[in-house]
């Protein structure tokens, strides 16, 4: 009887066990993540806009983490180069990308044979932050206005340029020319930063950036603001009119950073960082130190900056098809 009710028992346990769901695995790595260092790529030289929002982010993840947390930067192709190299690393959420608007949305608009897809190749973990353009101009220059620039470019076809050092600067530019009829060539530089120093030093004439680097020689008078691409004025920069104000109204541009993983990086990592993201956004001194460059944060949800991305995208393709630009 002993025998025959082990038997029973044992029979019993199994039958249990199979009605028992089996979880899915987590694995170690996913558990124990991060237990190393991560780094942040970015694709610009040190000093630019996108750089300085990465060195923020950087040292409040590393906090929020435990991890150390390091900004690498790797410049070339108007931020391509960092986006391609992301892209090949693996998808364990220790390589991420400070990826700007015009690498991942005005790229894949624009550009032919593109090695890469935004929302293919990449998670998008959350928008960091937006911003408007500055027109600025070297404050020796005899144009006082956007207008008056744009007469002295006419003038002056040949001597007439402007800076910048990815295809957002270079769309919004090429917006103004559509719109304005100025005859200026681009210059590339690796970084707003020195876009701005070419515009002082008189290698280019107008550059149209991101106020992080130009904000701090604006008010130093070594840099004239001529427009904001905003819909509104700027609070740090009150007496500067908008694009609208200044007498062209369609010239009407606004760009981001955020936060990407490869695609393929497991769901609860990249769930990890965009909660830490969206809570590192709304802390009241990150945010002075973001206002401090006349950037806003956003902190949005994984979703809400896919939509963006696939939303601007589709807006981008249609200013190129109607200004016929080629770029590479």
């Amino acid at each position: 009887m002993m025998i025959a009710g082990k038997r029973i028992s044992v029979a019993l346990a199994l039958m249990t066990a199979a009605l028992i769901p089996v979880l899915p695995r987590v694995t170690s790595a996913q558990e124990a993540y991060p237990s190393r260092t991560i780094k942040l790529i970015v694709g610009f030289a040190a000093g630019g806009g996108n750089d300085m929002i990465a060195r923020i982010l950087a040292q409040e993840l590393q906090v929020a983490l435990g991890q150390p947390v390091v900004v690498e930067n790797k410049v070339g192709a108007g931020g391509r180069v960092s986006v391609e190299y992301v892209k090949g690393q693996p998808a364990d959420g220790y390589t991420l990308l400070i990826g700007a608007s015009g690498a991942m949305a005005l790229s894949v608009a624009v550009v032919e044979k593109l090695p890469y897809q935004t929302l293919r190749d990449f998670i998008p973990i959350s928008m960091v932050a937006e911003f408007p353009l500055l027109m600025a101009i070297n404050p020796d220059h005899p144009a006082k206005t956007v207008k008056e620039f744009v007469t002295w470019a006419k003038a002056n076809p040949e001597k007439s340029n402007y800076g910048t050092s990815s295809t957002a600067f270079t769309l919004a530019t090429e917006l103004f020319k559509l719109k304005s009829g100025a005859p200026i060539q681009a210059i590339p530089y690796k970084s707003g930063h020195e876009m701005v120093l070419g515009v002082m030093g008189g290698q280019s004439s107008i550059t149209i950036v991101d106020p992080p680097p130009a904000i701090p020689q604006i008010e130093g008078g070594k840099l004239r603001a001529l427009a904001v691409t905003a819909a509104k004025r700027m609070q740090e920069l009150p007496n500067v009119p908008t694009m609208a104000e200044a007498g062209f109204p369609d010239v009407l541009v606004g760009l981001w950073s955020g936060v990407f993983a490869p695609a393929g990086t497991p769901a609860p990592i990249a769930k990890r960082l965009e909660t830490e993201i969206q809570r590192i956004m709304k802390k009241p001194d990150v945010q002075q130190k973001f206002r401090a460059m006349a950037t806003d944060t956003v902190g949005s949800t994984s979703q809400e900056f896919a939509a963006v991305i696939e939303r601007e995208t589709k807006m981008w393709r249609g200013v190129v098809d109607a200004a016929n630009l080629k770029l590479e």
